[in-house]
């Protein structure tokens, strides 16, 4: 089996560039992409409220409903504003496209950087709540929980090198099961609530008094980490030209769609949390979800049905990011704020440089934290709330300036979006640096730093590159062709022809390492007569690199402007790998010394072996 038709079945046949328009999504395909990631937040948003008011004690868990209720307010300010980037910017890129336009290029790398960032985080954050999912059913898969996730996300890489298509057919199933049973959780939960079933009243979801020790600094902190709810919203806006025609209107459809579902589960596993009475697990092995499945279900077979569920929507979670981190390194780097590889499309389509690069970072992090999801949280959704505040102001600055109809009422619901996203973003970084949010602190302007010299060093190319097309023309140079030889044999002889179909100023050089050698070699090509000149250094060290560099060294001190220097070198090709074990490939490394030199044209004659 040949390596292109392992290939063809691991990652599928090649695609045309003319079937892009198939690889586009519906909105059906486009929710579960695109969306799971806010969707998934249910099995964790929920915990991480209640984990930081359970350091006050039970009493403060009735606050959880209140912080819920004011996260589900900033989700639909959220998803107002973000339809208003699809409409100003069909193009894609979502903040970064409304930051750079509107704020400078600058700001536009700061809204790239911490996107960035948060869909690292949110592969890493979104595995490693998947594989709780599992631990909460099987205890005995404690011990492996960064081996299962590091096999979960080189699964999503896998899939996603096969194309945005065939990975979205294979994702919307367990999505809609995962919605399908959150739904049906929610409408059992809230009959027993209304109903009083199992002793549950909608008192017990209702604050009375402030316990002892609840200050405004605990409440902000719960509010910080319920907000990983919030993110994975932007990722529509970053893949607008992605959804199949009409693209903006099914974009606008889809996070509608995000929206409404995202308020339901996220708002109705809190009530259900309280109404059960349940508390979360501090070693984090078992998640609240897991506990509200149960108190409402039992541990039957929807029970396992359901973390199950769990369990592949948070790692189809990280599909959000495995579609935004590619596209957006993708937009950046055709403007020249990454590193151009990351622009092309791989044989199916997809951007595969940002797809295996985003799985070797979340892997890196996973490590690290050693997979729990708790020393990940603190980390988590500085970069989303830096990227909507500024996506809104960029917003703000674009209606004020060109004053579009409806410009008042979208400064407003723009400005209001701005200023609730600083807030968040400023409690965010307060109450959570000293646990770790000073990692992104830190490391935002580090890897801005490190853009913008990417960002110079293309601009310092293109300028020495640039010719005046009117002025300059090309001018054809007769090259003087040197060509290294290690004897006489087919390989030297065919060099030597083609050297010799380019230009008539062609030298064989020859690298000596004994008087006896030197003269056998001068006289075997006397007898050979190739009318080719040769010249014969010796070498006292034995190599080869340093006498040929000296030789072409002087060899351009005298040659003049309307010459090249190009060397050619001669290369016998083994059929089989392990032949090339066996010969010192010494044209290999000819090759990279002479690279490294100015004004040298380095060509190869490959000769194919058939033994």
């Amino acid at each position: 089996m040949t390596a292109d038709s392992l290939k063809k079945i691991v990652f599928g046949k090649p695609l045309k560039s003319s079937e892009m328009e198939s690889e586009k999504m519906p909105v059906w395909k486009a929710l579960p992409i695109l969306s799971s990631d806010a969707l998934s937040s249910v099995a964790y948003g929920t915990e991480q409220i209640l984990l930081e008011l359970a350091t006050v004690g039970l009493a403060a868990f009735a606050f959880s409903f209140p912080i819920a209720l004011s996260i589900i307010v900033l989700i639909g300010l959220l998803v107002i504003s973000y339809r208003q980037v699809i409409d100003a910017y069909p193009q894609g890129g979502g903040a970064y496209m409304v930051s750079k336009e509107n704020l400078g290029m600058v700001w536009g790398r700061l809204t790239g950087v911490s996107l960035l960032i948060d869909y690292t985080l949110t592969v890493a954050v979104s595995i490693s709540a998947g594989v709780q999912a599992i631990t909460s059913a099987f205890p005995s898969t404690v011990p492996y929980m960064v081996e299962i996730a590091l096999l979960l996300v080189w699964l999503m890489v896998w899939l996603n090198l096969r194309g945005t298509s065939e990975s979205g057919t294979v994702f919307a199933v367990p999505t809609y099961f995962f919605i399908g049973c959150v739904l049906l959780l929610v409408g059992k939960g809230l009959y027993d609530l209304l109903t009083g079933n199992g002793g549950m009243h909608v008192s017990h979801v209702v604050p009375h008094s402030v316990p002892a020790g609840l200050t405004l600094f605990v409440l902000l902190k719960a509010f910080s980490s319920g907000c990983s709810a919030v993110t994975g919203i932007e990722a529509i806006s970053d893949a607008v030209p992605h959804f199949r025609t009409p693209s903006e209107r099914n974009a606008k459809r889809t996070l509608l769609s995000l929206g409404t579902l995202l308020a339901i589960v996220f708002g109705g596993v809190t009530v259900l949390s309280l109404a059960y009475g349940v508390a979360p697990d501090p070693k984090g092995h078992t998640s609240v979800l897991s506990m509200v499945t149960e108190a409402a279900f039992g541990r039957g077979w929807f029970y396992y049905a359901t973390q199950i569920a769990t369990m592949m929507i948070l790692t189809l979670a990280a599909n959000t990011s495995f579609n935004g981190f590619p596209i957006l390194a993708s937009i950046m780097a055709q403007d020249k704020n990454f590193p151009r590889m990351f622009s092309y499309r791989g044989d199916r389509l997809s951007f595969n440089y940002g797809i295996v690069t985003l799985g070797v970072l979340a892997s890196v992090l996973l490590i690290i934290f050693k997979g729990r999801t708790d020393a990940l949280i603190p980390l988590y959704a500085i970069g989303v709330f830096l990227s909507f505040t500024l996506a809104q102001s960029g917003l703000v600055r674009k209606w004020l300036r060109e004053r579009p109809r409806g410009w008042g009422r979208k400064s407003l619901i723009n400005g209001a979006g701005a200023l609730v996203s600083l807030a968040v973003l400023g409690i965010f970084c307060i109450t959570k640096f000293s646990e770790g949010a000073w990692i992104v602190i830190v490391l935002s302007p580090i890897i801005l730093w490190g853009i913008t010299k990417i960002s110079r060093h293309y601009d310092d190319v293109a300028s020495e590159l640039r010719i005046d097309i009117e002025q300059e023309k090309v001018v054809p140079k007769e090259p003087i062709i040197i060509v290294p030889v290690a004897g006489i044999h087919r390989v030297v002889a065919d060099s030597l022809n083609y050297a010799r179909s380019l230009s008539p100023n062609v030298i064989a050089f020859y690298v000596s390492f004994s008087d006896e050698d030197e003269a056998r070699m001068e006289e075997k090509w006397a007898k050979w007569d190739p009318g080719v000149r040769l010249i014969v250094f010796k070498s006292r060290y034995r190599t080869i690199l340093k006498p040929l560099a000296e030789f072409i060294e002087r060899i351009d001190t005298h040659v003049s402007e309307k010459q090249n220097i190009m060397v050619i070198l001669p290369q016998f090709m083994p059929r089989k790998w392990w032949h090339r074990l066996l010969h010192n490939q010494s044209a290999s490394r000819i090759r990279s010394k002479l690279q490294k030199e100015k004004n040298i044209v380095v060509a190869t004659v490959p000769y194919h072996l058939h033994v």
